[in-house]
């Protein structure tokens, strides 16, 4: 199955505050094996990015005047994750802000393009319940190096996404054994009754028989 991880930066947290995306990055991921199949492109937003934003992911916005608008990346970018599993850690931000920028775009919302949307986030809560479970604290749990994480990254971030993603699913593969498979390797083979063989238990075996049904109505 193809899988593609996804990650945002923006320009605040809010789209309905006018905030935009401002970095997308999607990797993928073919039968628990990465390939060398990306997409990543800086988005400019046309707009200023909060102080607290900048301080998560240091994009400044004389960095992104140069950068192409979310409407010239779209094509390309739904092209990459369409017919596929997305799985996004906390979904809902990103989809939220994914759809507001295809509105903008006059394109269908994001559900539309892949086949399923997964909540990485919602995963790791039921597997840890009560624990932390931002991406720092899964790459710790699940032992992924993020050394190299000093600020937020799209890019490096769904590289993370998809080791900690892995190793949260390590063993199901083993689950999903093919029963038709196992099934064929069984043959039947008619039974002629004529070839069966009757074997009359003797006096002692009948003893041994009555003793045993003795012991259970006792």
């Amino acid at each position: 199955m193809k899988q593609i991880f996804l990650d945002t930066e923006t320009t605040g947290l809010d789209p309905n505050l006018g905030h935009r995306v401002i970095e997308i990055a999607a990797i993928e991921i073919i039968n628990r094996q990465q390939t060398n199949n990306r997409f990543h492109s800086y988005v400019n937003p046309l707009r200023e990015i909060d102080a607290a934003a900048q301080e998560v992911h240091g994009i400044t916005l004389d960095f992104l005047k140069d950068k192409p608008l979310f409407q010239d990346v779209a094509s390309d970018f739904l092209e990459f994750i369409r017919g596929s599993e997305v799985i996004i850690h906390n979904a809902p931000f990103d989809v939220g802000f994914l759809d507001m920028e295809l509105g903008k775009a006059s394109l269908k919302r994001f559900e539309e393009y892949p086949v399923s949307i997964v909540d990485s986030l919602k995963m790791a809560r039921d597997i840890r319940p009560g624990q932390r479970n931002n991406l720092n604290a899964l790459c710790k749990y699940y032992q992924v190096d993020n050394s190299e994480r000093s600020l937020h990254g799209a890019l490096l971030d769904a590289e993370l996404l998809g080791e900690v993603y892995l190793a949260m699913t390590r063993g199901q593969e083993a689950l999903s054994i093919d029963f038709s498979e196992s099934v064929k390797s069984v043959k039947f083979e008619n039974i002629n009754k004529s070839d069966l063989k009757i074997v009359n238990a003797n006096k002692a075996e009948l003893k041994l028989n009555d003793d045993y049904f003795s012991e259970l109505e006792s």
